[in-house]
């Protein structure tokens, strides 16, 4: 096992891996390089509540395990309910320095366990809830979640009926919560994700990080185009990168590199039968949630001139 940093980004990151080779994700999968990502920020001493999800496959079969930290498998609308039990025993044996991590899909996240993740931030239990979002339930058969996009094609919206409603917004719900941090991040920009966690893990009480993780079968794309996708979705403004305090303070990490919208979803099988027309609705829905999260970030700092284009090298 290696030991050490490395200067990457102008961040120390350890060598140190918490994640084994020979998991079971598919080639190119965007969750377990999240899952990696998170473990190098936040370190070792750290617990795992993994719900059922693509998660729950590939950390392995009983007995074995691709984690080496703990790891906690609960129910599929738990992750959260089971996350804050599990601070609160570590609490009453004394332990105030694990971490507890929910760490749940969007089918996980946006439907099923919303309701425990609600409950959660309500009572701002001090857990880190993480959501690695794929846009479908992947895991069994690439069902369209809430968080599936307006337009895409799943195996319960085919081509002919594709999905017809908008991406539910689950940063604004978590910020209607008031709980101390939320932000999004995607494994394109590794830098930006791993100073989220970092900072998430030094503040007390209900954070969350809603990580973008491609799903190359599930988004009908060869493997080795996840994180340019990753990065497209970025600079296209598809999944804008900012941070909310304290549910009303917003930071936007990067503006959009000023690349059509086009330019992502014509790598994604899932938007290929999209019409010319049925596009440039889609990118109108991208530009007016731009212009409501430049207001709020205008409304926190005063300024938007103070937002980096994102950096986008192909």
């Amino acid at each position: 096992m290696r030991t050490g940093t490395l200067l990457w980004a102008g961040l120390e990151v350890p060598q140190e891996e918490y994640l084994h080779p020979g998991h079971l994700a598919c080639q190119g999968c965007g969750a377990a390089l999240a899952m990696r990502l998170v473990l190098k920020a936040v370190g070792g001493d750290v617990m795992v509540v993994l719900p059922a999800c693509c998660w729950t496959i590939i950390d392995g079969p009983f007995p074995y395990h691709a984690l080496r930290v703990p790891l906690l498998h609960t129910a599929f609308e738990t992750a959260a309910a089971a996350a804050a039990g599990v601070k609160a025993g570590l609490e009453v044996l004394g332990d105030t320095r694990t971490q507890v991590i929910a760490w749940a899909g969007d089918g996980g996240t946006f439907d099923i366990g919303l309701q425990a993740l609600s409950g959660a931030a309500e009572r701002n239990e001090d857990i880190l809830y993480i959501c690695y979002d794929n846009e479908a339930y992947m895991n069994t058969g690439i069902q369209r979640s809430s968080a599936t996009p307006l337009g895409a094609w799943t195996t319960t919206t085919p081509e002919a009926h594709p999905e017809d409603r908008p991406k539910k917004d689950l940063m604004a719900i978590m910020a209607a919560h008031r709980i101390p941090y939320a932000a999004t991040a995607t494994v394109a920009f590794p830098d930006d994700l791993i100073r989220k966690a970092r900072k998430a893990k030094g503040i007390r009480g209900t954070r969350l990080l809603h990580i973008l993780a491609p799903c190359p079968p599930g988004w009908r794309m060869e493997s080795e185009r996840m994180i340019k996708v990753s990065r497209l979705a970025v600079a296209t403004g598809a999944f804008p990168l900012f941070e909310v305090e304290e549910g009303t303070r917003y930071t936007l990490t990067y503006r959009p590199a000023g690349l059509p919208l086009k330019e992502y979803l014509k790598l994604q099988g899932r938007f290929a039968h999209l019409t010319e027309d049925q596009i440039a609705v889609l990118e109108k829905q991208v530009e007016a949630r731009w212009k409501e999260l430049l207001e709020l970030h205008a409304r926190t700092h005063g300024t938007v001139e103070d937002i980096p284009v994102v950096p986008f090298g192909g």
